[in-house]
This record gives C-alpha cells, structure tokens and sequence, in this order.
C-alpha cells in the first residue's frame, strides 16, 4: 500500500459496534457487502440508513465517508469524517477519520488544513508512520509554496521598480523634450524679434538718409534762386 494511499479499507475490518439496534448492524453490514462488490452507491444508502437509525453511530459515519470518497464526493466525505472523528472514542479509529480528512485535502492540494489533519490524527495514533510520511509531504509543499509566493512578491515588486523607474525616465525624456522645444521656440522668437529690430533700424537708417537728400536739395534750390 503506498503511502498517500487513502485508508477505506480498513472499513471492511471495523466491526459493528455491540449495543446498537440490530437495525444499525444490518444497514452496516449491507453497505459493507456493496462496498467490497464497489458498488458505492448502494453502499452508500445502506450507510445513510444506519446514520438515520442512529445518528451518533461512529462506525456508520466514517463507512458513509468512505463511500462518499470512492465516488469523488470529497466535500461530503471530508464531513462525515469529521462527525465520526468528533464522536469517535477509539483512539486509533478517530485517527484514521482524521487521516483520511487529510489525504483528500493533500489530493486537492490545500496543503495547510491537511496537515492540521495529518497532526490530529497523530495525536490519537502516534505510531502510524504513513500518516507522518504525509504530513511532512505537505509541510514540504507548504514551505516550497510559501518560497514561491515570496518570490513572485518579491519579482512583482522588482517590476514595479522598474516600471516606476522607466516611467520617471520617459517622464525624464519628456520634460526635456518640452524644454527643447520651448527653448527652440524662444530662440526663433529672439531671432524674429532681432530681425525685425535690425529691419526697422534700417528703414530708419533709409529714412534719415533720404531726409537729408532732401535737405541738401532744398537748399541747392534756395542759392539758384
């Protein structure tokens, strides 16, 4: 049997508990004969029929789980392993409840509440090697998540760095290109505006020479007459 290998049957070798109603013992023993012929769904009837005679029957809770377990009823199952575990006075059978609480968590790899499960039934049953075997499979893969986590975190942070960094530099670029731009608008504005001096300085220059062109015929005039 592997290590992961989930605890069902052990179910066939649980035997019914002494001072219940011949009517619990029937239902169990029925779904027993249906479980180990695999069909899990009548199994699975017989077994809710004890539970209904009496509720607080341990054996029928955790053998209703197992049936609920082979037919990928995971969540269900994980519940009546749950009730046995709480009810159940026997420290080796409540481990087992437990273990097998754990085995489906690790299987849909929520690895943190399988280990609680793993350590409860090792409380009960200190000796089942199988079950230390995967709680320390998944506190393994706990610390190997949490490492990859931090990790991601620390390489999202790094990107925002950088973004934020490339970000500042285009930022950077544009500043620089608006001041060259203006800058270069400035510079053709003093260049408009020296020019337009130097063109009005020369019409001036013009002016003023023929003013006086003008002078000195006037008075060429004024010494003819």
């Amino acid at each position: 049997m592997q290590h992961e290998e989930v605890l069902v049957l052990s179910i066939l070798m649980i035997q019914a508990l002494v001072g219940f109603a011949q009517t619990d013992r029937q239902h169990i023993r029925y779904g027993n004969r249906w479980f180990k012929q695999d069909n899990y769904v009548k199994a699975e009837a017989e077994y809710r029929k004890a539970v209904d005679k009496n509720p607080s029957n341990p054996q029928a809770l955790y053998n209703l789980g197992c049936a609920l377990l082979m037919q990928k009823k995971d969540s269900a199952a994980i519940q009546q392993f749950e009730h046995a575990g709480k009810i159940e006075t026997d420290p080796k059978r409540k481990a087992m409840a437990y273990h097998n609480i754990g085995w489906i968590c690790q299987s849909l790899k929520m690895y943190g509440e399988a280990a609680e499960a793993y350590k409860e039934s090792l409380r009960n049953n200190p000796s089942d090697n199988e079950t230390r075997y995967n709680l320390a499979l998944c506190m393994r893969q706990q610390k190997k998540n949490k490492q990859d986590k931090d990790k991601q975190q620390q390489k999202k942070q790094q990107n925002k760095g950088e973004n934020k960094s490339k970000e500042k530099k285009e930022q950077d670029k544009n500043q620089k290109q608006q001041q060259q731009k203006q800058q270069e608008k400035m510079s053709k504005e003093n260049a408009e505006q020296m020019l337009n001096a130097a063109m009005q300085q020369e019409q001036q220059t013009q002016q003023r020479i023929k003013d006086a062109m003008r002078q000195n015929r006037s008075r060429k005039l004024q010494k003819n007459w």
